[in-house]
């Protein structure tokens, strides 16, 4: 078998399912009577981190618009809040929800603005 370089076998990780890398952490552990998850682990939480940071999106409402009503009521629906809660927001602006999936945020976007408001993904 030929000796794979740092690089390739990074390289390799990186297509990997995480089942596929627990699988692999097992087999090394029987193989070599090594437990390498402790490192595995302390670095996985970095590259999840980056991830995260990526592909998240806040929703900020910056004007509810001339159609008020329909934005509160969409405010309502998405973030559960009270009538007096989702009104201040549509009435102050802010940020509707926080740290979501992007296309979440897009749709939730998409339906605030098809009511009229101003609405900036961050």
């Amino acid at each position: 078998m030929a000796k794979l370089t740092r690089d390739e076998f990074i390289s390799a990780l990186k297509e990997m399912t995480i089942l596929e890398v627990k699988e692999l952490v097992d087999a090394m552990k029987e193989e070599f009577g090594v437990d390498p998850s402790a490192v595995a682990v302390a670095a996985a939480p970095a590259q999840g981190a980056e991830d995260a940071g990526s592909s998240t999106k806040t929703v900020v409402l910056k004007s509810a618009g001339g159609n008020k009503i329909a934005v509160i009521k969409i405010i309502k629906e998405i973030t559960g809040l009270g009538l007096v809660e989702a009104k201040g927001l549509a009435d102050n602006g802010g940020n509707i929800k926080e740290n979501i999936p992007a296309d979440e945020a897009k749709s939730i976007a998409d339906q605030l603005t098809e009511a009229g408001a101003e609405v900036e993904l961050a």
